[in-house]
């Protein structure tokens, strides 16, 4: 059932219906209560019937013609209802008043008109993000690989970095979200499902099921195998929320592989990462597309998961780091070294680089793994969820 419980604020009608629409579309909220009317009272019956229904986040609309008594309202439901987050429905021609919401205690402030996807990211960023105490379950950490552009290795690291996981740490996952996915050609593997299964089956996917879809590699590693064909019709950044939810429950560490994709799926997941990781080469090109991609995933959440991983690297006269992470926006966090020819055996062979013995790029991905590791005595975080256990 859905975890997100949601009390609706708008003064128009027909844009009250639209948010219950969409706040219910999203398939991880619920609405539990609309209200046409504004509170402007600490006491009053607005404030005490909306505490009732106990709601995890208050949507606030505001509209042109009452700006002044919606940021008032804001600032009362905040202060009386300390529980819920408060989101706030707005232009975002006006900065002024984004920088008003905010101060009066909004969380997010999404563009008007909204859509369903821009409400599923928020309820994803606050779900993410939000500890909760006394909790006992542990949740995994997902780490994102997506390309800075188009064959700068997303997937040849991505493959290496949850091999290496599973060798120091176990119950590691891969998850091929990639357009067409390559991750099983890379680890030899012929997966009977992939994750359009996994999808299709959300109605009935518990840990039993899940397992069933995934192929096992040698090592231990279990793989979400990526589309096998081109599909017209893409799942919903809603399913891939359910998807991820189930997985985050069943293992300590999710490697994600987005290769070039781009969409809403691959925004869901970079919201939920602990460290997205932008694989690039030290070429003015693919930098160039690392900044755009890093704007383009970060426009919904935070910016400081964001890292570059230099990827078949050698010193390029004129090439200035520091200049680039100014630039990208985003540091570099590792480099890993350029052996191509070594890689690309690997590919064909269906034995990854990781697994051939000491080479550098061997001890270059499993120092990446332990850096990005380094903190996790236990393999133990607090829980987040996008639903209840039931």
């Amino acid at each position: 059932m859905p975890e997100l419980s949601v009390a609706i604020f708008a003064t128009d009608h027909d844009q009250r219906a639209v948010l219950q629409v969409l706040v219910d579309g999203t398939n991880v909220a619920r609405t539990a209560c609309s209200n046409s009317e504004m509170p402007v009272g600490a006491n009053g019956p607005v404030i005490r019937k909306t505490r009732g229904f106990a709601p995890d986040v208050i949507l606030v609309d505001i509209s042109a013609d009452g700006i002044t008594s919606t940021l008032r309202a804001i600032e009362l439901l905040h202060q009386e209802i300390p529980d819920a987050a408060v989101f706030a429905i707005g232009p975002m021609t006006q900065p002024q008043l984004i920088v008003s919401a905010m101060r009066a205690g909004v969380r997010e402030y999404i563009e008007r008109p909204t859509t369903t996807n821009d409400l599923l990211e928020a309820f994803v960023r606050l779900t993410a993000t939000r500890r909760k105490p006394g909790s006992e379950s542990s949740r995994g950490k997902v780490f994102t690989i997506v390309n800075a552009k188009g064959g700068s290795g997303a997937t040849t690291v991505a493959v290496n970095l949850a091999l290496a996981l599973q060798s120091i740490h176990h119950s590691t996952a891969l998850v091929d979200l990639a357009p067409l996915g390559h991750c099983a050609l890379h680890l030899n593997l012929k997966p009977t499902f992939t994750v359009s299964d996994a999808i299709t089956n959300l109605h009935r996917l518990d840990s039993s099921l899940l397992d069933s879809f995934m192929a096992r590699h040698d090592n231990g590693l279990q793989v979400l195998a990526g589309a096998a064909t081109p599909t017209a019709i893409e799942p919903s950044a809603s399913d891939f929320a359910r998807l991820f939810d189930t997985v985050v429950g069943l293992f300590h560490y999710i490697v994600v592989d987005a290769s070039s994709r781009l969409d809403s799926a691959t925004r869901l997941a970079s919201n939920l990462s602990e460290k997205v990781l932008l694989i690039a080469h030290a070429d003015v090109a693919t930098l160039w597309s690392a900044g755009r991609v890093a704007q383009y995933l970060g426009e919904s959440g935070s910016r400081d998961r964001f890292a570059l991983v230099l990827n078949r690297y050698r010193k390029v006269s004129g090439f200035n780091e520091a200049e680039a992470e100014v630039a990208i926006g985003a540091p570099v966090l590792w480099r890993i070294p350029n052996q191509y020819f070594a890689v690309s055996s690997a590919i064909d062979r269906g034995v990854p680089v990781i697994q051939q013995g000491s080479t550098d790029i061997a001890r270059s991905i499993t120092g990446l793994a332990e850096y990005l590791t380094k903190d996790d005595l236990e393999v133990k975080r607090t829980a987040w969820s996008l639903f209840k256990t039931v």
